[in-house]
This record gives structure tokens, sequence and C-alpha cells, in this order.
């Protein structure tokens, strides 16, 4: 008998429910709505073009996970996307990226795969992992990424022969690194179809290295990366602690600078700030240009807005476009939300978009900063306050679990909205070493992410911050 595709849905929703903030739950699940589920193809209607294409970046991994859990074995995910916001009539589908779900294959978190380089494929499907929708023409320069746009230009045009080699991006997340990383890719493509140009996340590069020492195929995978002329690795940080594939990489990253081939790499940090990285690795990646991608300002903001609306065929009044980028200030990705929040709810609740909706939406979807004045002194307050301890233990030696986690929690703070370097919050906080402020920040987040109570916890200590 054919499951009741509603009823798997609902079950669906209570598990995205438990793993999502309240907030994106609201705004990125609840307007979806279950079309069919026919010959293992489960499509699913959303309000607009923009709505799609956050889900497929931001929350593609959680549908099929929550895909893999309930339904039947191959599940394919298909997109029906109502067109009408844009000026045409109907709808269009579209198959998620990587649609088909295996349930007896891989980790289902396991969802974009970058071609092995030990198996073979047609020339169009290797440069399938650039993006085509992430150009130098739809990154917008300002202040806080000048540099790197500049740099990305020469490099696409000269890849490998210049002085900007390796190239690293860093910067807080949602600032446009990934998408200069394939806008780079791409540009080198136009200007050097001849050239072999790769973009692959370190998460992939791992996969793929645990994939090739287990099938025995380490030659082939060295001869595959060793022969291309541009490597783009997104999120180096995420080699942190697997010393055989940053030493993997290292070899890698040696032969192709000596043969002249050109580096591209990102991470969320400077060189000197990545613990638990290869000292001689991070050597080769000060060679080039070291280069931040800082958060955009004002006025990068609103012209972002005023594209992307444009785009998406879309009418917004321009005191709406100012307060958006006036109130959400940290990163693209809050701007790009948030328009997309506003959306749904224009579609769902028939309302104007006005700034009355805006200031309603941007309450529910971004976390507003803290005071300026906000110092380390108040964090430990309002900690300790909350869980009814006196501010030296903060300090002590103490192991006692509440003191543990009072204690990661200040650190966590102190790096997330001070941003602090960990050594000097590690002097601050007991006199702790920068591992151990490390290993408290990346508690915590682990927490936030996949603990409901603790993720409360931490937004009734957020908004005491901001009194």
């Amino acid at each position: 008998m054919q499951p009741n595709y509603l009823s798997l849905w609902h079950k669906c929703l209570e598990i995205i429910k438990d793993i999502v903030p309240e907030a994106a739950y609201r705004t990125w699940f609840l307007p979806i709505v279950p079309i069919s589920y026919e010959h293992k193809k489960f499509t699913i209607q959303v309000p607009s073009q923009f709505f799609y294409e956050y889900l497929e970046e931001k929350y593609v991994g959680v549908l099929k996970m929550t895909l893999f859990r309930i339904f039947e074995e191959g599940v394919i995910l298909n997109y029906r996307v109502v067109m009408e916001k844009s000026g045409k009539n109907g709808t269009i589908d579209y198959p998620a990226t990587n649609s088909h779900v295996e349930l007896n294959g891989p980790s289902p978190i396991d969802i974009k795969k970058a071609p092995q380089p030990y198996t073979g494929y047609a020339p169009q499907d290797f440069y399938l992992q650039l993006n085509p929708k992430y150009t130098i023409d739809n990154f917008f320069e300002g202040p806080g990424n000048k540099l790197a746009r500049r740099a990305g230009e020469t490099i696409a045009d000269n890849p490998g022969k210049t002085t900007f080699n390796p190239l690293l991006l860093y910067g807080h997340s949602g600032v446009g690194k990934t998408h200069l990383c394939h806008a780079i890719g791409l540009r080198t493509r136009e200007m050097h179809p001849e050239k072999k140009v790769l973009y692959v996340s370190a998460n992939i590069f791992q996969i793929q290295y645990t994939d090739a020492v287990r099938k025995n195929t380490v030659n082939d995978f060295f001869t595959f990366y060793q022969s291309l002329d541009v490597l783009i690795l997104d999120d180096i940080h995420e080699l942190v602690g697997k010393q055989q594939t940053q030493n993997t990489y290292f070899h890698i990253f040696n032969n192709l600078h000596q043969l002249g081939k050109q580096l591209v790499l990102t991470s969320d940090k400077a060189p000197a700030e990545i613990l638990g990285m290869e000292e001689r690795l991070i050597t080769r990646l000060k060679w080039g240009l070291t280069t931040e991608i800082a958060r955009p300002d004002k006025a990068l903001r609103k012209k972002i807005l005023q594209k992307k609306i444009e785009s998406e065929g879309l009418v917004f009044k321009e005191d709406v476009i100012d307060y958006i980028a006036e109130h959400v200030t940290d990163n693209i990705r809050d701007l790009e939300g948030t328009l997309v929040s506003l959306v749904a709810h224009s579609v769902i609740d028939n309302r104007e978009i006005d700034i009355a909706l805006a200031r309603q939406v941007i309450k529910q979807t971004v976390s507003a900063k803290p005071a300026e004045s906000l110092s380390i002194e108040k964090i430990k307050k309002v900690v300790c306050d909350f869980f009814h301890l006196e501010q030296e233990l903060i300090h002590s030696p103490s192991r006692k679990r509440e003191i543990v986690q009072a204690r990661q929690i200040v650190m966590y703070l102190a790096k997330e909205y001070m941003h602090m370097s960990l050594s000097h919050i590690g002097k601050i906080v007991g006199g702790k070493n920068h591992a151990t402020v490390l290993y408290a920040y990346n508690t915590v987040k682990d927490q936030i992410e996949i603990n409901k109570t603790f993720r409360s916890t931490m937004e009734i200590l957020e908004d005491a911050l901001k009194k």
C-alpha cells in the first residue's frame, strides 16, 4: 500500500522542529506544502524561487536527513516552485541537489559529493562542482571585500602566475567566502577553458581521502589532485584534528605550488588562529595573500538587497529596504534570509511588505546584537546570575558540572560577541590556555545545535545581554 504522504510529512515536521530553531522552523518549513508522493518521488511546493534557493543552500541537508528516517528506500525530493511573484504564471519543478536519497548507502548527511578522483566521469560533470549562480558580477564590492574581490579577478585572469598564490580568504560565516570561491573558479574557466578547475569543501576532501584509503586507491587520489590547474578548498579549518588528511593536503599543496598551479582556500579565521593545524601547513598558507572578507557595511547591504529584489521581480518600498539594511548587520545570509521570510509571510498572510512586517520578521529570524558597551564583566554577571553562582567560581579550578558549564558559556559569549582572541579570553577567565577556550567554544556551539533545552537557555542569556 502506498504510504500516506501527508502523515509522513507530518512526522518529518516533528523531527525538523526539534532540530532547527523555532523561528527558522516557522519561516522555512511550515510554508512548505506536500503535493504528492508517487513512484518514490516526494514533491513539495514552496512559495517562491528565492525560497527554493535558500532551502537548497541552508536546509537541504536537514530535509534529506529527515526523509531518510521517515520515507522508504530511494525516495527522491522534488520542489514545485510558485512563480507568480516573478511575473510568471503557474509553477516550475526542480529536483533537489543530488536528489536521490540512498537509504542503504552512505550517511544521509554526506549529501554533496565531489567527483571521486579514482572513478571515471565526463568533463561536464567535473565542473558541475562550480555553482553558476555565484559569479563575480553578483559578488558586489564594498570596503570589507574589495581586496579579496580584486585578487580573485587577478587570479582568474592569470591563475598560478601572480603573487596571490595561495589566496587565503577568511572571515565570519555568511560574508561571501564561498561565493567568491565559485566566482573565481567560474571566471577562470571562462578565461581559460583548457584549465582543470576544482572546487571542493574540506569535508568532502576528507571523505574522498578516507574512501581512497579504504579502497586502496590513494595513488589514484594523488594523481588526480596533482593534475589540477586550480584547486579551491573551502573551509580548511575543518581539517583541524585530522592529521593524516592535513599531511595529504600538504603534499598536494607543495606539488601544485611548485608546478605553478593556483591554490585558493577559505577559513573562518586567520592562519595564526587556526589551532590544531600542522605548523608547516600554516606556514604554506601564509606564502601568498591572506585577506579578510569583513561583514558588509550598510551601503553594501542595501546594494545586495536591491539587486536581489530586482532579480526576483519584486518591488519593495525604499524605507523597507533601508530598515532591513539598518537592522540586519551581521552577514549576507541573514539579509537573504530576512528577504525570503518577508516574501513568505507576505504570501501566506496576504500582507503588504512594510516596515511593520519587516520589524516582525527581523525580530523572529535575526538575533539582535548586544549593546556596544558589552563587557566581559557583564557577560560573567548575566551568566552567574542565571545559574545562581558567585562570579569568583568562574575563575576557580572547580570541575563541578554547573561551574564548568557556566565557565564555558562565558568563554563562548566572549568569543561570539566581543570577538576577543582565544588566548585573551583564557587569561581573563581563570587563566586558561587557548586550547581550553577553543574546546569550550566548540562544546557550547555543538550543544546549541543539538540540544533544544540548552538552545533556549542560550537565547535567554543572549536576550539578557542586550538589555
